[in-house]
């Protein structure tokens, strides 16, 4: 993979373990951001309110293909944050509903679905997963004790952030649907590093990022709602596309599409993100960085004195690995390893606990790893 590593624009001085945050654009897809920028100054006019819609439906189409659903079932949104926000806001809660969760859900989210619940008198239930985690029937069996009569939604990582696990979506969507509760899967670590197919994932909304593992540039990202519901998801910005004068065949992509002036450059360059991880044989890139985060993963946990979350498998281990981390300082810390060793390296808490996650792709090599370790291993 060292040829790879040219093509992207990550400062060499750095050792860079947090593609997960917000991804890493390599060149050509960034050139092709600087031209769709370029079209827009040349004629703003044109390019915002005539040729946009057929620019991100051509965006739609690429990534529906890439994703398997039908293109009018996304709608291009900057972050999963906003997805999350938009069906959290139109999502019919009553006082002493429950949302059922886990309490490794990505921070924002949990503020998130706490306002709305809040507003309404409804009830976060975060069901607390326990590890180590032995397999994925007894993530989903666990999980599902948490369930009642009270339960209307289930809202759920397809892979969390910061543990990096990958959490049984298809088994819990498929068991929820059984019981009648509608499913919420936050995928925005899943498109570009794990296969996903909506069209088998019997889940009602998910949304995913783009400008992770897609290598976008920042601020591309979709939400997706089934069909069915797509009329029950309220504008999180009243604009133009609200009892629109021209309407096009889609109150939803209305709604959630022409939502003011704004650069949706970022979104145009999924068509050449594709053709990228295409060109470069991105299934055999993501195999091999796979194999690299999985060998390297209990030579941290012996360093940190801990045991591995779960089996270090394809089942539950993809780019990213997370482990537990014994700090007084954990903020202190991550500051030092980019300040002094100059090493871009997550540190996250996750209640009384905190967890150090690196991720790996195309740019980083077994030096990288090694350059992490020694500076833990000096350091602690």
């Amino acid at each position: 993979m060292q040829s790879l590593k040219s093509l992207f624009l990550l400062d060499p001085s750095i050792t860079f373990l947090n593609f997960g945050s917000f991804g890493a654009c390599p060149k050509p897809i960034f050139d092709d951001y600087i031209q769709w920028q370029y079209l827009l100054e040349r004629e703003p006019v044109q390019f915002i309110a005539f040729e946009g819609t057929k620019y991100l439906q051509k965006s739609r189409e690429a990534l529906a293909s890439y994703i398997h659903c039908d293109a009018d079932d996304i709608v291009l949104v900057t972050n999963p944050s906003y997805a999350v926000n938009a069906i959290a806001k139109s999502f019919t809660l009553q006082a002493g509903d429950e949302i059922l969760t886990t309490n490794i859900e990505y921070g924002a989210c949990d503020k998130t679905w706490n306002y709305y619940c809040k507003k309404a008198g409804a009830i976060y239930r975060q069901h607390t997963i326990q590890f180590p985690i032995q397999s994925k029937e007894e993530i989903v069996e666990g999980f599902f004790k948490d369930v009642n009569e009270k339960t209307k939604l289930i809202f759920i990582s397809h892979i969390t952030s910061s543990t990096g696990l990958i959490l049984p979506v298809e088994e819990i969507c498929k068991k929820a649907k059984a019981l009648g509760i509608p499913t919420f899967v936050d995928g925005a670590h899943v498109p570009g590093h794990i296969p996903l197919d909506l069209s088998s994932l019997d889940v009602d909304y998910y949304t995913g990022a783009c400008h992770k593992w897609m290598m976008t540039p920042k601020g591309c990202s979709f939400m997706y709602v089934r069909k069915s519901l797509q009329q029950t998801i309220d504008p999180l910005i009243i604009s133009w596309g609200y009892d629109s004068a021209m309407p096009s065949h889609s109150q939803f992509l209305d709604y959630h599409q022409m939502n003011g002036t704004r650069d949706f450059s970022a979104m145009l360059t999924l068509p050449k993100a594709i053709e990228f991880m295409q060109e470069h044989n991105w299934t055999e890139v993501s195999t091999t960085c796979r194999k690299m985060v999985q060998e390297n993963a209990p030579r941290f946990c012996k360093l940190l004195n801990t045991e591995p979350l779960c089996p270090i498998t394809d089942e539950f281990i993809g780019q990213l690995y997370s482990t537990r981390i014994q700090l007084t300082a954990p903020e202190q810390f991550q500051r030092m390893l980019f300040e002094k060793h100059r090493i871009e390296v997550p540190i996250t808490r996750m209640g009384n606990d905190f967890f150090i996650r690196y991720s790996i792709n195309a740019f980083n090599t077994q030096a990288d790893l090694d350059v992490l370790y020694d500076a833990l291993k000096s350091e602690l």
